[in-house]
């Protein structure tokens, strides 16, 4: 019998996600303590039961089941998304959430897991070939679609964790090197030229040389070139087309020093108290930036800095070990199940775990512009922690159905 369990249940990916999830409790807890805010840390508590219970029932679904969803789910999704844009609460500015009492739900968090869903179901059909622009569009389109209402809410961050699962699973489909290239190289080039001209060059010429690499078509290549150069040099004219408050999000991503009590204030405060914490950290508890609450809502985007104060070093690499070991986990299990839905579905998951960990991490230590990403099963939201510990229970069930066909 214990036989039969180890083969359906994976032990280490269900340990390493039940530890993130309580790495999480303790950091929230840890940094709402001295601001009066325990019913926070509370609520989190309730929102990992409903995600525990949420888990089961993802993991326990047959796996017939959950491919024969895809479709209602993403059609769900969609007008989950345009309904909150109709009826939906502002916070912070972004018309994102459904208030339900003292509790909140975010459409956008379980589009997610929708959206994987039926880009999975769609490339698992054996007459799509990516190296086919129509099938190609499709795949697009099915992620764009959500990622378009996303962007009117607005929430910019969100929406750029849908194009992160997309790239990974363009990969895994064996799309062409062109297509991928086409794909990566003109954001590339926007991000360089952010950082002025010089680095803008450098990426044309690397553009240039993977193009010629790839060995396709000169219509082709002339085209992936050219639309990287044009969207370099046109940052500044859409650099000054945005507004204020965007420009300065940008500008404190250069340059956070240049405004040390306004924009770049959060930016410079993480990096204090990740830095304070050298190798072993202050304790729990003890973190001085985090207990006089110098990072606003730091139980929020920038939860990260807790285990990097309180446990140093140490803590910080711990958590960023675990979540290597779930990206890599997801990965194996999609190498080793034997349906392509299943396949691909892992990959996606995986994908938007690894897109959410990069963007957090490199908001925390000033690396990235701080455009609203929270750290998996750490960062406060029920939303969230509900629909990351979904995606979880969906990758346990691959994983105990991965000999089905």
């Amino acid at each position: 019998m214990s036989a039969l369990r180890k083969d359906l249940v994976d032990g280490r990916l269900a340990l390493v996600s039940m530890a993130l999830v309580f790495a999480g409790l303790l950091s929230i807890y840890s940094a709402t303590y001295d601001a009066g805010l325990s019913s926070i840390a509370v609520r989190q508590m309730l929102y990992a039961a409903a995600g525990l219970l949420a888990l089961v029932v993802a993991a326990a679904l047959p796996s017939r089941v959950l491919q024969a969803a895809s479709f209602p789910a993403y059609v769900l999704s969609i007008a989950l998304l345009i309904l909150v844009l109709l009826i939906g609460k502002a916070v912070s500015g972004s018309q994102s959430w459904f208030n339900f009492g003292p509790f909140r739900l975010q459409p956008s968090e379980f589009a997610k897991i929708a959206t994987a869903m039926m880009l999975s179901s769609y490339l698992s059909r054996s007459e799509v070939n990516l190296q086919n622009m129509r099938a190609l569009g499709v795949a697009g389109g099915i992620v764009l679609l959500p990622v378009a209402l996303i962007l009117l809410q607005p929430d910019a961050g969100t929406a750029f964790i849908y194009l992160g699962m997309f790239f990974p699973v363009l990969f895994w489909g064996n799309a062409s090197r062109a297509t991928l290239l086409a794909l990566v190289a003109p954001a590339a080039a926007a991000l360089a030229a952010l950082f002025g001209p010089t680095p803008f060059f450098i990426v044309v010429i690397l553009v240039g040389a993977g193009v010629y690499v790839t060995k396709q078509n000169r219509i082709l290549a002339a085209a992936v070139f050219s639309l990287t150069v044009l969207v370099g040099i046109s940052v500044q004219f859409i650099y000054d087309g945005l507004k204020p408050y965007q420009q300065k999000r940008i500008d404190t991503f250069l340059n956070p020093e240049a405004d040390p009590r306004g924009a770049g204030y959060n930016v410079l405060q993480s990096k204090v108290a990740i830095g304070s914490g050298g190798f072993l950290g202050k304790g729990y508890l003890k973190g001085t930036q985090t207990q006089l609450n110098f990072i606003p809502e730091q139980w929020t985007d920038f939860i990260f800095c807790v285990p990097g104060e309180e446990f140093g070093f140490v803590g910080a690499a711990t958590v960023l070990l675990l979540f290597a070991a779930l990206l890599v986990r997801g990965v194996q299990i999609a190498s080793m199940v034997k349906n392509s839905y299943a396949s691909f579905l892992a990959v996606a998951i995986t994908g938007v775990f690894g897109t959410h960990v990069v963007i957090n991490v490199g908001m925390a230590l000033g690396l990235l512009p701080v455009i609203g990403v929270p750290l998996p099963f750490l960062s406060y939201g029920g939303s969230a922690l509900v629909a990351n510990m979904t995606m979880v229970g969906i990758l346990l069930n691959l994983y105990a159905n991965r000999k089905e066909y």
